[in-house]
């Protein structure tokens, strides 16, 4: 594990710096210098573009992470590489003339409810499209288990972008057309980025003689579509589908609510950067033994962090709202919905990784492929019903379902799960913790209020974590960190 702790803390102080900056731009220049119509319709690009990234990427991101280990020679390799390079554009070739065919009646489907959203068809489709190829060459030097840049251009180059814009649009330099169309540019840049850095790191030779098991390659690759169509649909489509049933502006206001949730899921996220292909090498060896270890320590840890974040965020989330515009405040049930979902993904550790490089990914994704299906379902029935609330119970519901299911699976398949007796002293601590700070307030501003709540709370936490010794792991870089 000290690689996977070594990168991993690398990249959660890169993600959390990103999520930050994050943070600054979406509660607070967002809120204060565009408009909410225009707010949400931003939400809504973005979401959609992300839904729509898996589909262009085809899978060549997992599929890179997979399957370069396995090879040895080097003529094999370059083969393999120059397939994962062209590979895209077998669908993003297609889905550009269909969008370029279609774009009157794709618009009239999304301005549905807001006429606004007609005239973004192609920003969406080249935002998407930059996504997809930022994530192949993102895992071309994950490869090299090399993440930390690729981390770093993620989470921030694209924010300090909108931050820049923001200012600019406040200022009254530029206007939202121009605005909307530098936020294209931003994404477009990144990939170009990430691609030179990630050819430094391993300079492609082509070569188009394939290797002898392509088509196992391709077959996984289309495959993990759906796999990667999952994990968005559960993640974005709750915005996308907002839209087409209420006004935009509430858009705005969940997505405030939910990117604070989403603060839960950046550790994970971080240390998934390396698990992935730390766990397609374990798999590749059937090293079992070692897959266990880490799976358990993984699992442990992440479920630590969230855990405390989950609970810092809803214990403080009465003064954060008091930062925010009046017409954004009224999202508790959102936050505590979508970050219960993301402890519970936590808690699974490297679960995803384990399945996605296994012999057994089919069945996972189609599996996960009828779940996304549920996931709209869902959110068919419960957004007319419950409005904003409704999308987020709506992602608990599918993504509760999804992460039992694949609990249960490696369960069946590897005799494995995650949990430990460390588990549930981690989790009574938590509860412990709610049950002493859930009733203190302080009466002073609500910056003073959640900075001293959450340094007496963190204080409690970390303290019975080394004096019980809950997780050697995390003990051994906190010790780092804090002095021994």
């Amino acid at each position: 594990m000290g690689i996977v702790l070594k990168q991993s803390f690398n990249n959660t102080v890169i993600t959390y710096l990103g999520f930050g900056m994050g943070a600054v731009n979406v509660m607070f220049l967002y809120t204060n210098f565009m408009s909410d119509a225009y707010y949400g319709l931003i939400n809504v690009i973005l979401s959609a573009s992300a839904v729509l990234m898996p589909l262009l990427a085809f899978g060549v991101p997992n599929a890179l992470v997979k399957f370069y280990s396995a090879f040895e020679q080097e003529h094999s390799k370059d083969g393999f590489l120059t397939l994962m390079l062209f590979l895209p554009l077998a669908l993003i070739l297609p889905i550009a003339l269909l969008t370029f065919l279609t774009n009157e009646t794709i618009g009239n489907f999304l301005s549905k409810e807001n006429p606004m959203v007609k005239d973004y068809v192609w920003y969406i489709f080249l935002i998407g499209m930059a996504m997809a190829y930022f994530e192949v060459f993102y895992a071309w030097s994950r490869i090299r288990l090399k993440s930390v840049f690729g981390n770093f251009m993620k989470e921030i180059f694209c924010r300090v972008g909108q931050t820049l814009l923001l200012l600019l649009l406040y200022w009254d330099i530029i206007t939202i057309p121009f605005f909307l169309k530098a936020l294209v540019g931003f994404y477009l840049l990144r990939t170009v980025i990430m691609k030179i850095y990630a050819y430094r790191l391993l300079t492609p030779k082509f070569s188009f003689e394939w290797p002898r098991n392509t088509l196992n390659i391709i077959k996984y690759s289309a495959l993990i579509i759906l796999g990667g169509s999952t994990a968005i649909v559960l993640l974005e489509v709750d915005k996308v589908m907002l839209n087409q049933f209420i006004k935009i502006e509430n858009v705005a206001y969940y997505s405030v609510a939910s990117f604070m949730a989403m603060a839960i899921a950046v550790p994970t996220r971080s240390m998934h950067q390396i698990t992935y292909p730390l766990t397609a090498e374990l798999l590749n060896k059937k090293d079992l033994s070692s897959l266990k270890s880490l799976y358990h320590k993984s699992s442990l840890t992440l479920f630590i962090i969230s855990g405390l974040l989950f609970i810092l965020l809803l214990l403080n989330l009465g003064d954060i709202y008091q930062l925010l515009p009046a017409s954004y405040r009224d999202g508790f049930m959102i936050v505590f919905w979508i970050g219960l979902a993301k402890v519970y993904d936590a808690l699974l550790g490297n679960n995803n990784a384990i399945l996605y490089n296994s012999d057994y990914y089919v069945s996972v994704l189609l599996m996960g492929a009828l779940l996304a299906i549920l996931t709209v379902l869902f959110n068919l029935w419960l957004i007319p019903k419950f409005g904003l609330d409704g999308a987020a119970i709506a992602s608990f519901a599918a993504f509760f379902i999804y992460n039992t299911i694949k609990l249960v699976f490696v369960r069946l398949k590897y005799n494995i799960y995650p949990f430990t007796n460390a588990t549930f002293r981690v989790l009574g601590l938590l509860l412990l913790t709610v049950a002493f700070f859930y009733y203190l307030q302080f009466p002073f501003h609500p910056l003073v209020n959640i900075t001293i709540k959450s340094l007496l709370m963190i204080a409690l936490y970390i303290g019975v974590l080394f004096r019980f010794k809950l997780s050697e792991d995390l003990i051994g870089v906190l010790s780092k960190f804090f002095g021994r």
